[in-house]
Order: C-alpha cells, then structure tokens, then sequence
C-alpha cells in the first residue's frame, strides 16, 4: 500500500469557532520549577561571586568608598531574578534549561522588571521561612494550575516555553 487513501493524510484543521486562549494550555509542574530553582541557585552563586569581585574592583579605585556596594549582595538572588525574568525571555538561565516562562495569564503579556523583582523577593520571603515556604508550596499543591501562593499574589503563572 504505497499510495494511502487521502483520508488518512489530510492534516489537522483547528475549529474556528473556538475562541482564542490567553493562557497557555501548558502550566509548569513543580518538579520542573524545583530542578529549575536549584540550577538558579548555581547561576545566583556565580552572579554574586562576579558582582563581589567588581564591587572589590570598584571600592580599590574609589579608595574604600565603593565598597559600601557590598549591601547589595544579599539581593543578588532578587537582581538575578529581576534582570532575567523581566527581560525579553521571560525566565532566569534555569527556567530556560527547563523550558519554562513566567507570563501574565490574563493577558500573556511579558513581566516588567519590577513585577518580576517583587515575584522574586515573595519567593525568596516564602523559601527563608518554613511555614510561609510550606503555605506556598501547599498552595500550589492543591491548585489545579499549580500557580503557587506569590504566583497567584502577583497575577503571574509559570508555564512552559515551547
């Protein structure tokens, strides 16, 4: 049977009376968010250890002042994060190994930088305090969506990429 019937091979046609999804059909599982974080955690460390040695550069050659810029350290997970998500990707370098996306569901429209700051330190708020973290992650647990507690805050969801 070299040549199939023709009704075997016509290609799939979407219904045009459907209306058109904002939401991407495929959520983020959170195993995928996990693997996803702990490979951050790696680019958050390197991030900080570059940020320390340029901040060292800097307070040499403004004899001590700029080190006051070590304060900022602690934020490097926060930065990382803001600069990532709220740029034209939409995730940090561990999403991306992940195919994941942080998107707006309502509307799919990319996360500015701000919102993608504060999603970041509501996580990070949640990670440092066991029963905030547990709250959190039971949240998305009992979701069908699977958005978590400061996904749902902030009006964002993590979906995947392709």
């Amino acid at each position: 049977m070299l040549n199939p019937r023709p009704e075997y091979a016509r290609p799939f046609d979407a219904p045009v009376y459907l209306p058109p999804v904002a939401m991407p059909a495929v959520r983020a599982s959170l195993g995928g968010r996990t693997v996803a974080y702990m490979l951050d955690i790696l680019f958050i460390l390197g991030f900080t250890a570059l940020l320390s040695v340029a901040i060292a550069f800097v307070g040499v050659i403004t004899f001590g002042l700029g080190w006051a810029l070590f304060a900022i350290l602690p934020a490097s997970g926060v930065i990382y994060s803001a600069i990532t998500v709220g740029g034209s990707r939409q995730s940090t370098l561990g999403m991306r190994m992940m195919g994941l996306r942080v998107v707006a569901p309502e509307s799919g429209r990319p996360v500015d930088i701000l919102t993608a700051a504060v999603h970041a330190l509501l996580f990070y708020v949640a990670v440092s305090t066991f029963l905030l973290w547990f709250l959190d992650l039971a949240f998305g647990l009992v979701r069908g969506d699977r958005r978590l507690g400061h996904d749902v805050l902030l009006g964002l969801a993590v979906v995947r990429a392709g």
